[in-house]
């Protein structure tokens, strides 16, 4: 079996979608009501069992790190910087030395659900078997912006279209990811191919072929993508109403919110 599973949260890129805010602020630490975006993104994977964390952030990285620290005890925090944005690809290899050989989960931190994987995590740490791949899938309204699942006459999934003008289901993949040992090789076989630009779906496609994927159904959980203010301001209220949970965070006993009480 592999090594204990890791995780990669990617906040790195422009955040030009939250401009003006970015042009100062790493984007994941942008107030989801009184705590920032990656404490909500880190919640997610410390309930998941998951302790060792690589952090990809852009030029700003240095706010997360005050902010995480060292992280909590008994985990290991890494953190990476993305000078320039160049790509899925590159930001995931910058990660590639603190995880390679694990099992991964891969978190794209303007994603927040009120969803948990601990089952699922549970089961790629135990698994004997290489497990494949997971994605998470949802109804939405308007699909258009994000990758859309293809479902042949069973419901199977098939593949997975990017942004399409004609989406052909309303299932959209969520950014966030269970990945079994085989990510790397898998990564450099399709990066090395794709001479228009390399997306995680690329990847996942790999997965489909292989007949390795699994797609959790979101059902009626939130998902929702933080990179436009909307968003933000939605997700902003969910936190406030308790539907979001932050903890376990980075904060210990006695130290101040610097986001304030809730």
């Amino acid at each position: 079996m592999p090594e204990s599973m890791k995780a990669i949260l990617v906040a790195g890129g422009h955040g030009s979608r939250l401009l003006p805010f970015t042009r100062y602020m790493q984007k994941a630490m942008l107030p989801l009501h009184r705590r920032p975006v990656i404490d909500f993104a880190l919640g997610f994977i410390r309930r998941a069992g998951i302790q060792d964390i690589t952090i990809i952030g852009n030029r700003f990285i240095g706010q997360i790190a005050q902010h995480v620290g060292v992280g909590l005890p008994g985990e290991n925090i890494h953190y990476v910087i993305e000078e320039e944005p160049q790509g899925v690809a590159y930001a995931l290899n910058l990660a590639r030395p603190h995880v390679e050989g694990s099992r991964l989960m891969v978190y794209f931190s303007d994603n927040i659900t009120t969803a948990d994987l601990i089952e699922e995590v549970d089961m790629w740490k135990k698994s004997e078997d290489a497990p494949g791949c997971l994605l998470l899938g949802r109804s939405v309204s308007d699909p258009r912006a994000f990758g859309v699942g293809v479902f042949d006459e069973n419901g199977k999934l098939t593949d997975i279209v990017e942004k399409p003008a004609n989406p052909p289901s309303n299932i959209a993949i969520g950014g966030i990811y269970l990945y079994d040992e085989r990510f790397w090789d898998l990564l450099d076989e399709v990066s090395a191919t794709e001479s228009d630009g390399f997306s995680i779906s690329d990847l996942n496609r790999k997965y489909i072929a292989m007949g390795d994927i699994h797609l959790k159904d979101l059902g009626d959980q939130e998902w929702l993508d933080c990179g436009t203010p909307d968003a933000l301001l939605r997700a902003a209220e969910l936190a406030k109403e308790g539907l979001l949970s932050p903890e376990p965070c980075n904060l210990r006993p006695g130290d101040p919110d610097p986001f304030g009480s809730q």
